[in-house]
């Protein structure tokens, strides 16, 4: 796989996240059909409904079968309609552990996209238990016996992006940012003043950089000069060749070791310091 070189990235986090923003940056639709063969999508969380918010199945990587849970976002009005902005309700997190079950019943790995800027906080999904959808989802990734490759396409924003994020390894692309707040909420939080959401977006080290540093991400993957949107084949390819590698890397472990490396991964994963 191409290595990718921090010092071919100039951009400040705000200038990734106008760039992983705009509408023709690809989607989870356009990398599925040029990384996956025979996918077939499958629906619902056998509880409630389906969630457009979250696209799941099961196809083959490179000839080895794998179950896909992907964050779906629109390129217009009605496609954002369709999957309410990329932001799941807690039907679409209970569909993604149903497909994981199902994944580890039948011992196929799992490759999870994320490209959320968070979970819907509407009523109705606070109605439906959503705290407890994705608190679910981390802890029973965290035991799942079966690989899960994670990958961030564009946003991952707080619990809604980590619901996916429990992994053995986690990439970004180049561009993707990774936080526990969007710039704006942290602005308004922060600051009482949203408009400081450029300068919120800079100071929150969210960039790919700052995750491989704190240890939350293992790779990037490189795009072009002008973002995935500017050559979505060189891009799946590039993220196909991750897959691939690592899943091939990964399978040779037994379960029981990638469990407690997964934890272990997770235990590590942030920093502190007390005042006196």
């Amino acid at each position: 796989m191409e290595v990718y070189q921090e010092e071919q990235s100039k951009r400040t986090a705000w200038e990734r996240q106008m760039l992983i923003r705009d509408k023709d940056r690809p989607t989870v639709r356009d990398y599925i059909p040029r990384i996956f063969t025979d996918f077939y999508e499958l629906h619902g969380d056998r509880g409630y409904g389906d969630d457009g918010a979250i696209l799941g199945g099961i196809g083959r990587l490179n000839g080895t079968p794998v179950t896909v849970i992907a964050q779906v976002k629109g390129r217009n009005l009605k496609e954002n309609k369709e999957s309410n902005f990329a932001m799941p309700h807690p039907e679409g997190y209970r569909k993604a552990l149903r497909l994981a079950h199902q994944a580890e019943k039948f011992h196929r790995p799992m490759i999870c996209l994320i490209d959320t800027p968070g979970a819907f906080c509407g009523v109705e999904a606070e109605e439906r238990g959503q705290g407890e959808a994705i608190a679910r989802n981390l802890a029973e990734f965290m035991t799942l016996k079966t690989t899960i490759l994670s990958v961030v396409l564009g946003e991952a924003g707080s619990g809604g992006a980590l619901a996916l994020g429990v992994c053995d390894d986690l990439a970004m692309l180049e561009n993707a940012l990774y936080s526990v707040i969007s710039p704006r909420g942290a602005a308004s939080i922060l600051w009482k003043d949203a408009s400081r959401e450029q300068e919120a977006c800079e100071v929150l080290q969210i960039t790919a950089e700052d995750m491989v540093r704190f240890g939350v991400a293992e790779a990037i993957i490189p795009e072009p000069e002008g973002g995935a949107q500017c050559d979505i084949d060189k891009i799946a390819e590039n993220l196909k060749e991750y897959l691939v590698e690592t899943l091939t890397e990964k399978l040779q472990k037994p379960i029981d070791v990638l469990q407690k490396e997964r934890y272990t991964k997770f235990r590590k994963i942030g920093a502190f310091t007390e005042g006196v």
